[in-house]
């Protein structure tokens, strides 16, 4: 055989494999390739297809990467949960990234294939709606389009009932001194997260110390995740108003103006002031 079959040198790659390539096996490469089913024959579609699945990996991480900080805050493991956090930022940061090949489609583009995916909506995503309930914004009512589908919805309904990141947050402060009131830990998890005066009153004497103390690490770590989640919010309404204007949405919502109003919607809210994020600096 020559050498050429077994790659250039003694240093090459491996060229030569019973069955699939390890790399196939690992990947599922060819299975992620399949998933591509565009609905017409639009240039522009498959952008929109490959952009929303890339999209639906990145949820996944993150949600695994919150869910293992929440863990990891629950069993008092500080250092753990930080480098979850701080992976799920390096995540979030390409989620965001991901609305780049979408970002300035035209309505004429959009609507080249809109009407191809009927009532599909990005709303309707089940793995979005666990990242949005592990940041404590819980609702019932989201979980309903989802009725149809046994496994998603038990799915949900575990996230629903389950503590948030932010409750995993807030008991740890508790543990360590902080004045987070009982009632805020003992509510009923299934309700969205409500601001409270004595959580505001926690994060205040967190700031007001050392600025070494890790518990500043932890606060500035929420911030930055909160700004990014607002960052991925902005970029989504900014993408719809390009590409359908004030149209209703293809779920049935209000489109853009249904947007603007959750976009704003404060991440880890202290108190009852409406701030995007927990820093009370």
């Amino acid at each position: 055989m020559s050498d050429d079959a077994h790659g250039d040198s003694a240093e090459g790659p491996l060229l030569e494999f019973d069955g699939p390539t390890p790399y196939e096996e690992y990947v599922h490469a060819s299975v992620l390739g399949s998933l591509q089913q565009p609905l017409t024959s639009d240039p522009v579609e498959p952008s929109f297809l490959v952009t929303t699945q890339v999209m639906e990996l990145w949820f996944a991480l993150i949600v695994q990467e919150w869910r293992t900080a929440r863990d990891a805050l629950a069993k008092d493991e500080f250092e753990d949960a930080m480098e979850a956090l701080a992976r799920s930022c390096r995540a979030h940061r390409s989620l965001n990234a991901s609305w780049y090949p979408i970002a300035s489609l035209t309505p004429a583009q959009f609507n080249g294939f809109r009407a191809a995916f009927g009532a599909a909506s990005g709303f309707q995503s089940a793995m979005y709606r666990q990242m949005e309930f592990l940041l404590g914004d819980k609702s019932r009512s989201m979980v309903q389009p989802h009725r149809g589908h046994a496994g998603v919805l038990l799915q949900l309904e575990s996230a629903l009932t389950s503590p948030s990141l932010y409750d995993g947050v807030l008991g740890y402060l508790q543990r360590r001194g902080l004045p987070v009131p009982e009632h805020v830990l003992e509510r009923d998890l299934a309700l969205a997260y409500v601001p409270d005066p004595g959580v505001e009153e926690a994060w205040r004497q967190i700031y007001a110390g050392p600025q070494h103390d890790p518990l500043v690490r932890l606060a500035e770590m929420l911030t930055e995740l909160a700004e990014l989640v607002l960052r991925w919010r902005s970029d989504h309404v900014l993408a719809t108003r390009r590409a359908m204007g004030a149209k209703t949405g293809s779920g049935g919502s209000a489109g853009v103006a249904w947007l603007e109003k959750r976009s704003v919607r404060p991440v880890f809210p202290s108190s009852g002031r409406p701030r995007p994020c927990l820093n009370p600096r």
